[in-house]
C-alpha cells in the first residue's frame, strides 16, 4: 500500500511540475490600447499626457489650497521628495512650477505611467533616480492642492 501511495505522489509531482500549455490571454504583449498609449509621436512635452488640457491658476496664491496641499504632500509625497532642490528618492520640488506648466504637473502627479513612457526628460530623470514614481491615486482636488503648495514653495504670493 505504501508503495502505491509513493507511486501516486511521485506521479502527481512529476506531472504538476511538467511543461504547461498556454491557455487564456498572452499578457506579455501590449494590447492595442497600451500600444496607442506608448506612442510618443503625439506626446506634448509642455502639457504631458493625461486629462488636464488647461489648469486655471489664480494671479495669487490660494493659501487654503496650499495648506491642504502641504497636508496631502506630507502623506503621499515627502517620503520621496524634498521641497528644496535636493534629490531624495525623487527629485526636489524647488523651482518645479517655474520649469513646468501646471497642466504637465497635474498630469504627471495624477497619472505618471504614460509620461514616464513618453517624456524624454522624465526618462532622463528616471535614470538618475532609478525609481519610477508610483501612481498615488490622487483625487483631482488633492492634485490641485499639491500644485498650489508647489507654487507656494516657489515663492508665489
Amino acid at each position: 500500500m505504501k508503495k502505491l501511495v509513493m507511486l501516486i505522489t511521485t506521479a502527481v509531482m512529476f506531472f504538476s511540475c511538467g511543461k504547461k500549455e498556454k491557455t487564456g490571454e498572452d499578457f506579455s504583449k501590449p494590447t492595442t490600447e497600451e500600444t496607442a498609449t506608448t506612442d510618443a509621436s503625439s506626446y506634448d512635452p509642455n502639457r504631458g499626457e493625461g486629462k488636464y488640457d488647461t489648469v486655471e491658476l489664480g494671479a495669487g496664491l490660494d493659501q487654503a489650497m496650499a495648506t491642504k496641499g502641504e497636508e496631502v504632500a506630507g502623506v503621499k509625497c515627502t517620503s520621496c521628495h524634498k521641497i528644496t532642490d535636493e534629490k531624495l528618492v525623487g527629485p526636489g520640488w524647488k523651482g518645479v512650477t517655474e520649469r513646468r506648466k501646471p497642466e504637465w504637473i497635474m498630469n504627471f502627479i495624477t497619472n505618471p505611467d504614460p509620461m514616464i513612457e513618453k517624456d524624454p526628460e522624465v526618462q532622463a530623470q528616471l535614470e538618475i533616480c532609478l525609481v519610477r514614481m508610483p501612481n498615488q491615486g490622487l483625487a483631482d482636488e488633492e492634485a490641485r492642492s499639491i500644485l498650489e503648495y508647489m507654487r507656494k514653495n516657489d515663492g508665489v504670493k
